[in-house]
């Protein structure tokens, strides 16, 4: 068990170590307008702008710059923002953003799992209903359709229907209902059928017909037997969705203009803030390593067979 924890942290720190590098590769090939504000690169000259960038360092060689950047991400210093938020370091900015996205995401996850989960039980505890045959269309419809499509379809709708806020407004608890539902739409498709297909295939095992066999009711079955085992595999994921909640929805927030992280990006790049997308992507990046680091070890901690595979593979080699 240690050497798999071992080995899986050391691929999760290269694969960050990847992503830092090439973050940082990709964006010293973009234009260096991207270092300015509209208004000072259109009132600075050509030799002004040149000593401003190389006042910034910009036109140091890679390697110089690379140092550079690694020193300050060793100090928790990932620069300013440039045209966003000229000037405001760039931890500033997020820590302001991140607790919008935060909010919506771990309600929106509460949400999916909840109906998500309740929907995938009972699509499978009454498989080929009607039950089914509307949990397998409304799955089709979210995973099928482009969710630009159907977000702008439902947004437009309950605002005509309810009449409540098209936009979120923070002081307006009622705008914060629609976002929240939206982001959840994805997440309760997602959850209901994998977890619908897990449990057919643990209802169609030797040990389940075994316990029907020996006279146990089906619901007793379903909770005890089919519905334990077939949650393990999507134990994996759990650390993921939770961690990447943090860094927010780029389209969900974009639509109902919710001030967080996710919008944060779009306009940061939208903007050439060269600075403020180096630090998102690669807390996007993190958050996505460490939550897949995350759910293999819990996968490992709630699925005895991956500790026996370990220890067989143990017994082999002695």
């Amino acid at each position: 068990m240690f050497s798999y924890i071992v080995k899986r942290l050391g691929q999760s720190l290269l694969t960050v170590a990847i992503v830092i590098v090439s973050v940082f590769l990709l964006l010293r090939l973009m234009p260096k307008n991207g270092y300015f504000t509209r208004e000072d690169y259109v009132s600075l000259d050509k030799e002004a702008r040149t000593a401003y960038l190389r006042n910034l360092g910009v036109l140091d060689d890679p390697f110089t710059q690379f140092s550079r950047f690694m020193s300050g991400l060793a100090k928790g210093d990932l620069g300013r923002s440039i045209t966003v938020y000229p000037r405001s370091p760039v931890l500033e900015v997020i820590r302001d953003k991140a607790p919008y996205s935060l909010w919506f995401g771990l309600a929106a996850l509460a949400l999916s799992m909840g109906l998500g989960l309740g929907l995938g039980i009972l699509m499978a505890r009454y498989k080929d209903s009607i039950v089914d045959g509307l949990g397998t269309l409304y799955v089709t419809i979210v995973r099928a359709i482009p969710s630009l499509i159907w977000l702008f379809f439902i947004q437009q709708w309950v605002t005509a229907l309810l009449g409540w806020p098209m936009l979120f407004y923070e002081d307006r608890p009622i705008s914060w209902i629609l976002p929240t539902i939206s982001l959840a739409l994805s997440g309760i498709a997602w959850y209901a059928i994998w977890l619908r297909r897990f449990m057919v295939d643990e209802e169609n095992r030797d040990y389940v017909k075994f316990a029907t066999a020996k006279g146990l009711a089906r619901g007793r079955v379903m909770r005890g037997h089919i519905l334990r085992n077939a949650l393990v595999p999507l134990v994996q994921y759990f650390p993921q969705q939770v961690l990447l909640t943090i860094a927010g929805s780029l389209l969900i927030e974009s639509i109902y203009s919710i001030p967080g992280m996710g919008g944060l990006l779009v306009n940061a790049i939208r903007q050439q803030d060269n600075p403020l997308v180096q630090a998102l992507v690669l807390l996007y990046a993190v958050l996505g390593v460490a939550g897949v680091f995350l759910g293999d070890l819990l996968m490992a901690l709630v699925d005895p067979r991956i500790r026996l595979a370990d220890a067989r593979t143990k017994g082999g080699e002695a």
